[in-house]
């Protein structure tokens, strides 16, 4: 239902790439500016990170370099090139920049004295950071990795799996760092699965159309030329009038919609049109369900 050029594959191959290091970049910076000074252990290979920088005389940005190259090795051996070019550079520098900030901005204590207000931004950074990395199809590493291997040798549910470990991870923190942190670790936990689902069908959403027009060819050659997409045509009859109607089907980017209505209203002002928002398009030309 879509015809797409080979330019346009090339730049959403560019534009992939940048929404991984993008991603990578807040992600990292909810972790090490937010999630490690204030001992906010929400799960994830940063969360058991944050937990043993607190109990070894090893940093936190160490432990979680570390823990993230003893996965992608682990990930090499047991699935091959299932773990992906893009998780092994999303990984690899997600704890380059945790490195590397512990050098140039240190951090020995949290940058304000409000809890609440810097788990917010951890919480958003991480989340969008996590989005912006599963929307360029791939992930950063850790526990991900870990999931694809239960997933490949087991038969247990993998999300409950991993939810039940990161569970774990933030009860640690009530032992390791105290309750009122502990309390902030599992509220943080519950409040990032949220974002991410949201921030995810937030930039996939695309717009489906369903336009009855008496004009089928100009609006359709609109979309096929214009907006490359392509066009379902069916052919209807209105109940009431019995007139014969042509039914368009198409799906574009939510940037494309008003145009598109307005376009589709310029050429037949009796058109009857819907419009309903869709995050899960499978098919050739959209990312589908993540």
């Amino acid at each position: 239902m879509y015809m797409q050029p080979e330019g346009p594959l090339m730049n959403q191959k560019a534009k992939d790439w940048l929404l991984l290091a993008g991603g990578t970049v807040l992600l990292t910076a909810g972790v090490y500016f937010f999630k490690i000074p204030n001992g906010f252990a929400t799960g994830g290979v940063s969360g058991v990170g944050t937990v043993l920088g607190r109990i070894t005389p090893v940093s936190s940005a160490t432990w979680i370099s570390i823990l993230n190259v003893v996965l992608l090795l682990i990930g090499f051996a047991v699935l091959g090139r299932e773990t992906g070019l893009k998780t092994t550079v999303c990984s690899l520098l997600f704890s380059g920049l945790t490195q590397l900030l512990e050098v140039v901005v240190p951090m020995e204590k949290p940058l304000t004295d409000q809890p609440f207000l810097e788990l917010g931004y951890a919480m958003i950074l991480t989340a969008i950071g996590s989005a912006l990395i599963f929307h360029a199809h791939a992930s950063s590493g850790g526990t991900d990795i870990v999931a694809l291997i239960l997933k490949k040798h087991t038969h247990l549910n993998v999300g409950m799996a991993l939810l039940c470990v990161d569970f774990l991870i933030a009860v640690s923190s009530f032992f390791v760092f105290g309750i009122r942190t502990g309390l902030f670790s599992l509220a943080g936990l519950f409040m990032k699965a949220f974002l991410v689902d949201s921030v995810i069908e937030s930039l996939d959403a695309c717009k489906y159309f369903v336009i009855i027009t008496t004009k089928p060819d100009a609006i359709s050659d609109y979309i096929l030329s214009s907006l490359h997409h392509g066009v379902t045509v069916e052919y209807g009859q209105g109940a009431y009038t019995h007139e014969d109607k042509t039914i368009l089907h198409t799906v574009c980017r939510r940037h494309e919609a008003p145009g598109l209505q307005q376009k589709a209203k310029d050429i037949d002002p009796e058109a009857f049109i819907i419009i309903t928002t869709s995050s899960e398009i499978i098919g050739r030309g959209f990312r589908g369900s993540l």
